[in-house]
């Protein structure tokens, strides 16, 4: 029997991800993560690319075996390895928007077929009635019903996101993962898909992993952010106090880097970038995973592996200075 657990929605305890690359070399990208996505949250992921957040969601829903820990779903403990009768009870409750809208996209196949896709597969609907439903979220996110017997390749980036998030809400999932949804658009673009997003949360109560390179936009759209760096959490609280009243070292340099708006202010504002290149995330040894790049590094961050302080009720950081 699946273990069960009063909980989150969501929840992760010590979740690994680990590639074997060859000659005793094990890649660290997700190393040991844990939190919980309360009901109806939006939960922001930040952090350089490389830093496993992608991978992260992409473990989480099961597109790739987990190396050890756990996830829980509803309190239900999901599976080391999601096989196909995994997928199909669980595609109407977790579904995934990725980042690129033209390799996420099957060019074989119609649109009809792409958003139909998940509900042929969960079972139990006649044709017509998927092709009801797929009309309905074409219109939900702004296409026109004539555009189902289309391919991929006529669509603009902007409209074959919005057929990934159609594809993505037809089979009215709970949760969500959202791999950078926005990256590969244009601004005005951005805006409309993240609207698209916010109505469809407000309508359907959904909860989502908002994984993105923009604080800013993090910052906007999501209650909560959590900082990952090299395969790890290094920071995790309520958006506001992370991004206004950032705690740990890497945290507040990334915060610097993200630009102002304002064209004045950008260029009259001191700028201090991270300085080096991020680790390796190969055999990765004991101590912090930012120290050879943090302004404010000591002795023992070399050494010994900080864990997470709570600074407040509900902010913590994986920092020396704080532990």
């Amino acid at each position: 029997m699946a273990e069960q657990r009063q909980a989150s929605l969501v929840e992760t305890v010590a979740l690994k991800k680990h590639f074997y690359v060859g000659r005793g070399q094990t890649l660290h990208a997700v190393d040991g993560i844990s939190l919980a996505i309360e009901e109806n949250e939006i939960l922001g992921l930040v952090g350089e690319s490389g830093s496993g957040k992608s991978t992260f969601g992409k473990t989480l829903v099961g597109l790739l075996d987990k190396t050890s820990g756990q996830a829980f779903y509803k309190g239900s403990l999901l599976p080391q390895k999601f096989r196909t009768e995994d997928f199909i009870r669980y595609c109407t409750q977790m579904q995934m928007i990725f980042q690129d809208p033209y390799s996420s996209l099957n060019p074989r196949m119609t649109v009809l077929d792409i958003i139909g896709e998940g509900l042929q597969l969960a079972g139990g609907i006649g044709r017509s009635e998927i092709r009801d439903q797929v009309v309905t979220w074409l219109e939900k996110v702004g296409l026109h019903s004539d555009h189902m017997s289309r391919y991929p390749h006529e669509f603009s980036g902007g409209q074959r996101q919005r057929i990934g998030v159609a594809r993505a809400m037809i089979t009215k999932p709970k949760f969500v993962v959202c791999d950078e949804p926005i990256s590969a658009l244009d601004v005005s673009v951005q805006a409309q898909v993240i609207n698209l997003l916010n109505e469809l949360k407000q309508s359907m109560g959904l909860t989502l992993l908002f994984i993105a390179h923009d604080l800013s936009m993090v910052l906007y759209v999501s209650d909560r952010m959590a900082v990952m760096y090299l395969g790890a959490l290094v920071e995790i609280g309520p958006s506001n106090d992370v991004f206004f009243s950032p705690k740990h070292p890497y945290t507040e340099l990334l915060i610097e880097s993200n630009p102002e708006p304002d064209p004045q202010i950008e260029s009259e504002r001191a700028h201090r970038p991270i300085e080096g290149e991020i680790t390796s995330p190969i055999n990765i040894q004991p101590g912090c995973r930012f120290a050879d790049r943090c302004p404010k590094v000591q002795d023992i961050c070399k050494h010994q592996t900080p864990q997470m302080t709570m600074v407040s009720d509900n902010h913590g950081v994986v920092c020396h200075l704080f532990n």
